[in-house]
């Protein structure tokens, strides 16, 4: 899939080349407490994790999460897309950035521009978020891109409930 380009960010398919990288967004304390330990830790796990995830997801799907670039000068502010999760009947919209990328706008311009992608070059009718409980920051991007909370749910693989978020394609 080519990339996906924002105002301020370039959104594309994650490489082996970005191993370091996935080791410190996948060991920040806001991913572990919202998301979850991967146990990712060396650049043969990094590797390993995006072999086996992103890479072959995309290749299975035609989409997955992927990393999310600063166009001004490359740098790597986290992952954003599409992926097909256990335990949900829809695509699934997710996203997490560095501590320094935060509050400035890139959850929203990458999360934004994927849904569009979904419902405009993969033609699915409805995408999902989950989030955290306690993650109203991440709640509140949900909203402002046009989803709605819908419920509270326990997700495969989650040791704690989920809220769950959705929207519909737009109907043209």
């Amino acid at each position: 899939m080519p990339p996906l380009e924002t105002a301020r960010l370039t959104l594309r398919a994650f490489t082996q080349d970005d191993a370091a990288f996935i080791i410190e967004l996948l060991n920040d304390p806001d991913w572990l407490r919202f998301i979850g330990d991967r146990k990712v830790r060396t650049i043969d796990d990094a590797q390993t994790y995006l072999q086996n995830g992103p890479i072959a997801h995309a290749a299975q799907h035609g989409f997955a999460l992927g990393a999310v670039e600063r166009t001004c000068d490359g740098a790597l502010v986290g992952m954003c897309g599409l992926i097909r999760r256990e335990g949900l009947d829809d695509v699934d919209l997710g996203y997490a950035l560095l501590p320094a990328y935060r509050r400035r706008g890139f959850a929203h311009e990458s999360a934004a521009a994927w849904l569009a992608c979904g419902f405009e070059r993969f033609g699915l009718k409805r995408i999902v978020a989950i989030t955290s409980v306690d993650n109203v920051a991440s709640g509140r991007v949900l909203e402002a891109i046009g989803m709605r909370f819908e419920q509270r749910l326990r997700v495969a693989g989650h040791e704690e409930d989920s809220l769950l978020y959705a929207v519909e394609a737009p109907r043209r």
